[in-house]
């Protein structure tokens, strides 16, 4: 059972609200970024990362 994106208390039921765009809702998100500025950026942290071994060529790990 998927969650909804916008109210997780609620099923996904792929009304596609969670596509639209923030600055222009009469149009699906093209994932411009145009709604991010760089605070937005700034304030992301990673905590980590994760690498699928089959997608890693040999010998470039450590």
């Amino acid at each position: 059972m998927k969650l909804c994106e916008l109210d997780p208390t609620k099923r996904c039921d792929q009304c596609g609200d969670c596509e639209t765009c923030d600055l222009d809702p009469f149009k699906k998100c093209d994932d411009c970024c145009k709604c991010l500025d760089e605070a937005d950026y700034a304030g992301v942290t990673i905590e980590r990362i994760i690498i699928d071994d089959k997608l890693q060529p040999k010998g470039l790990l450590h």
